[in-house]
């Protein structure tokens, strides 16, 4: 007796049925991560020296899988040894603008609670972490924490990035 072909749906067994070929697993386009903005007791931001000359708040790129409160709990204990748990990180809005054509998806996030003073770990990306009062930020901001920043006081003066901005209801 002949075999029967095994019936399977159309498209069954491959991924994205229907799609181009090129566009069924497109090339990364995008970037996606969290910029913290830490408070000390006297309602200072905490900002990092980068080598470039620029300031920018702590944060980093998420890791698969993960969720923005927990990349900013981890980015801001690798970066300046300061300690936060997840649930002491307030996601604020999520930002998307665009920079040599890659999309940057920033969720700008507030740090609750965090403890420990900021030290240098990673002198290959920061000279220096230092407070600055909210009304007298430096010159020169790396533009996503600049974002971030008037996400949260909007009426800060930081350079106006172009960004579409979808605040986080409470």
């Amino acid at each position: 007796m002949p075999e029967q072909a095994e019936q399977q749906e159309p498209g069954a067994g491959r991924e994205f049925a229907g799609e181009r070929p090129e566009r069924a697993l497109p090339a990364t386009n995008a970037v996606a991560g969290v910029g913290m903005i830490v408070l000390d007791a006297a309602g200072r931001v905490l900002l990092g020296l980068a080598h470039d000359g620029r300031w920018e708040l702590p944060g980093g790129k998420t890791d698969p899988e993960e969720s923005f409160e927990a990349t900013g709990a981890r980015e801001l204990a690798e970066e300046t040894g300061l300690r936060v748990a997840a649930a002491g990180v307030r996601v604020l809005a999520v930002l998307k603008d665009a920079k040599g054509g890659v999309s940057r998806v920033t969720a700008a996030a507030l740090a609750e609670g965090a403890e420990g003073e900021p030290v240098v770990t990673e002198p290959d990306k920061i000279v220096r972490w230092e407070w600055f009062a909210p009304e007298a930020l430096p010159a020169g901001m790396f533009e996503p924490s600049a974002a971030v920043l008037k996400v949260w006081r909007p009426e800060l003066t930081v350079p106006a990035v172009p960004a579409h901005c979808y605040p986080v209801v409470p």
